[in-house]
């Protein structure tokens, strides 16, 4: 087995549907510029509430990768 690091970021991820398509969203965008993630962290859930009801999810989230 070899030895790793690991950095994480914080991020949040959105959306009008549902915290999984939030995480997904935060997942998919950070993929686009960095490499090598290994794992997430769900840190915190927020919403918008409009006319009563959910308008949009947040989620707060860690993400971990490998340095190279």
């Amino acid at each position: 087995m070899s030895d790793h690091v690991y950095k994480q970021i914080e991020l949040t991820g959105s959306s009008p549907t549902s915290i999984e398509d939030a995480i997904q969203n935060a997942i998919a965008r950070t993929s686009k510029t960095v490499r090598n993630m290994r794992w997430f962290e769900v840190t915190g859930i927020r919403g918008h509430i409009d006319d009563g009801k959910v308008a949009h999810y947040q989620v707060s989230m860690k993400i971990g990768f490998t340095l190279d």
